[in-house]
């Protein structure tokens, strides 16, 4: 019998994965607080595959993993729990921390406690680990210094020279964000544990995420749900700083897929960047959403957000090299697909 325990199992990519995982193991266990910024009425998701045995408790409560573990051995776990969003984190460290830390350290103790070593974790981390990333800058390749809050009151938005694409082998990770920290943190715990329990963990950092199924009530998961829900009222679209932030969005059907892929091939030995390899400015992303809504044209308000970025995009050489894995969604027909979805969930 082969067992599967998914950490925010009821989440925007744990119900993406919840079939095929079912699928392919005996049985799946889905554990999620339910958090109300994401479930509202803090009940079970509807696109939660009915054969998903759901826990509805917190990663960061001891008890709760010894009432998950009660009886249940996973041979895989898949971690994707954590607390989301760069510019809230910023002022809410503690409840960032407590998710992404605490909830994967006490993961940890618990599998200890009940004499459990699954030998594959996969984890979901985040492009956000990198910060500001490296440059180009008269031939050499330099990390990119981390904007104040200076800077971004002043307008002084691009860092000098030319951006290098994420990729783990090459741009050092140097967060920018609490939440930054915290999935780096996750990534080093993750790690140092595995190698200590002969486990294997596979970390995917993932670029901006978008699709059917995305929260419409978290404002901290996404901008795409965000602009569409703007442009469909008819408003016009703010879009900060001057408007050229680039950002690698890549589509829920294209990561379920790389989550999947981990579990057929050999573990990765250095994190393996999902995206698309292609960047999008945000006010061109802007633009193809009011398009789709015959909304006003987006505005260029010049506001910040403290922790954000400038650029952002993956070199997915390394993930089409480990998993066989290639994204497929382009950004147009992916756009055209949420916005449909999120049509038909509006007029419920």
């Amino acid at each position: 019998m082969t067992n599967c325990l998914v950490t925010g199992g009821a989440g925007f990519i744990g119900t993406a994965v919840a079939a095929a995982l079912a699928d392919r193991f005996d049985e799946v266990v889905a554990m999620d607080v339910l958090h109300p910024d994401v479930h509202p009425d803090r009940a079970r998701p509807a696109a939660l595959d009915a054969r998903v045995r759901l826990v509805a408790r917190d990663v960061a409560d001891a008890a709760a993993w010894d009432e998950v573990l009660d009886g249940f051995a996973p041979d895989v776990v898949i971690h994707l729990a954590a607390e989301t969003g760069t510019a809230v984190s910023v002022t809410e460290t503690t409840r960032h921390a407590r998710a992404n830390v605490i909830g994967t350290t006490e993961m940890l103790d618990a599998l200890l406690r009940h004499g459990v070593a699954p030998p594959r974790v996969v984890l979901t981390s985040s492009r956000a680990v990198y910060g500001e990333g490296a440059y180009r800058v008269d031939g050499a390749v330099v990390p990119a210094p981390l904007r104040s809050h200076q800077d971004l009151a002043a307008g002084r938005w691009q860092p000098a020279g030319e951006p290098v694409a994420h990729r783990a082998d090459a741009v050092v990770a140097r967060p920018a964000s609490t939440y930054a920290a915290t999935k780096l943190a996750q990534e080093h715990l993750l790690s140092s544990w595995a190698s200590a329990h002969d486990a294997a963990v596979t970390v995917l950092r993932l670029q901006n995420v978008y699709g059917p199924g995305q929260s419409l009530t978290n404002p901290y998961t996404g901008i795409v749900p965000f602009f569409a829900q703007i442009a469909r009222d008819g408003g016009s679209i703010p879009v900060y700083e001057d408007g050229r932030i680039v950002r690698d969005f890549v589509h829920i059907d294209d990561v379920a897929a790389a989550v999947l892929k981990t579990l057929d091939v050999p573990p990765s030995t250095v994190p393996l960047d999902i995206g698309t390899g292609r960047g999008t400015t945000v006010l061109e992303l802007a633009e193809i959403v009011a398009a789709h809504y015959g909304a006003p044209a987006p505005t260029v308000t010049g506001q910040f957000r403290e922790g954000d970025v400038r650029w952002a995009v993956a070199d997915v050489e390394p993930a089409r090299a480990a998993l066989g894995w290639e994204p497929r969604v382009d950004l147009r027909s992916g756009i055209a697909g949420l916005c449909a979805w999120i049509d038909g969930v509006v007029a419920r």
